[in-house]
């Protein structure tokens, strides 16, 4: 039977976003994007019935893919639900699954979520009936790389000589939004030069740019990598 919903898990910047939007592309189904993390910053009461009025929205326009990124701001493992906010946050998370249980399988509402965290999701979301269909979405292997990197070069000028392979080997661990940031940052070191072409060495030097950054991401925590994406446009 098809599942009901369907749970991406993953690393940031590995394209679950864009997984979730093809995949309503590909099915002619209407699109509605739910984010977690805005959905708990919600006054009393409204974060349940944002969720109540999403469901209904589908419901209406089906056939709907209804997208919740960061489900984990909402449906994460807690211990206490002592503050008010966290009562607000426990509130939602059970209008939730009360609107996923209350649709058939077989109707026309499709729930895809997503989480970098899937260690700390509430086993109520993720058992049978509800988001029981899980898919990693990892990151790009060195041929899958070269592919993104193509993509985002298209509509640069680069040099003849410069070689997405040796670019695709040097990124290994990159995700795609950050091959998206180092394809801009080359383009960057281009322009300060007042050149109007793209070289390979440009690109190799974006790519010592953001392995440095993300040294130092890992000493300054996750905020400095948001900020840096969020300078690209990615976020």
């Amino acid at each position: 039977t098809t599942p009901k919903g369907v749970l991406l898990y993953g690393p940031p910047g590995t394209g679950k976003t864009m997984i979730a939007k093809a995949l309503a592309y590909e099915t002619k189904s209407t699109f509605i994007e739910l984010v977690g993390s805005e959905l708990v910053q919600k006054f009393i009461g409204e974060g349940a019935k944002l969720v109540k009025d999403l469901f209904e929205l589908a419901r209406k326009k089906a056939p709907t893919i209804i997208f919740i990124d960061e489900i984990d701001a909402i449906a994460a493992r807690r211990i206490e639900t002592g503050t008010s906010g966290e009562r607000e946050v426990q509130r939602t998370f059970m209008q939730l699954l009360g609107e996923i249980d209350g649709f058939d399988a077989l109707d026309n509402v499709k729930i895809i979520a997503a989480t970098n965290r899937l260690d700390i999701l509430d086993e109520a979301v993720i058992r049978p009936g509800r988001l029981e269909r899980h898919i990693e979405v990892g990151l790009p292997n060195e041929e899958g790389r070269e592919e993104i990197l193509k993509i985002h070069i298209s509509g640069m000028k680069v040099e003849k000589d410069v070689d997405m392979n040796i670019i695709a080997f040097k990124t290994d661990g990159f995700s795609g939004a950050e091959l998206k940031a180092l394809t801009t940052e080359a383009g960057y070191h281009a322009i300060r030069d007042n050149r109007k072409k793209v070289s390979q060495q440009d690109f190799l030097d974006s790519v010592d740019k953001i392995k440095a950054e993300e040294k130092n991401y890992e000493m300054m925590g996750s905020s400095f990598t948001f900020a840096r994406l969020a300078r690209f446009g990615i976020l």
